[in-house]
């Protein structure tokens, strides 16, 4: 019975690092597409308070969530268990490669999207800039998945 226990623990542990993961994610993606769009709008002359930036914001946030949450815990899912049977060989390099796997999984799924369909979900990833702001998102996705799997896992090298 205890090794149930264990198994359900351990897996609902995993479950709720990745959606953290993945809500970080996307919440960075979410925030610098608005931002990107703020500053566009900026640069045509428009003028924003900081209401307004906030309100844009938030408004993204929950507009983009049916849309671009599902896409990047798809891509995350993939390069998370990719990532899991490279540790097995490479453990030391746990961070540095979940967090590559972070990034490389937002950018091939803004690029596939683009290439395959022709469209661009969300308007800041239409530039190469753009786009590394985006893999930093995932990245900094992957680190939040690794960072707590260290505090809630022993992990031995």
């Amino acid at each position: 019975m205890n090794q149930w226990l264990y198994l359900i623990r351990f897996l609902g542990t995993r479950l709720a690092l990745y959606l953290a993961a993945v809500i970080v994610a996307y919440l960075l993606a979410a925030i610098t597409a608005t931002q990107s769009v703020v500053s566009s709008l900026a640069g045509m002359g428009v003028k924003l308070d900081f209401a307004e930036r906030l309100s844009m914001t938030l408004s993204d946030i929950t507009g983009m969530a049916p849309m671009l949450l599902p896409i990047i815990a798809f891509g995350l899912l993939i390069a998370f268990m990719t990532t899991a049977l490279i540790c097995r060989y490479w453990s030391q390099w746990r961070v540095p490669l979940y967090a590559l796997a972070g990034a490389v999984a937002l950018l091939c799924v803004h690029l596939a999207l683009h290439y395959l369909f022709s469209i661009t979900p969300v308007a800041i990833a239409r530039t190469n800039g753009g786009l590394a702001v985006q893999a930093l998102a995932g990245a900094v996705g992957g680190l939040t998945y690794v960072l707590l799997s260290k505090k809630f896992f022993i992990i031995t090298p």
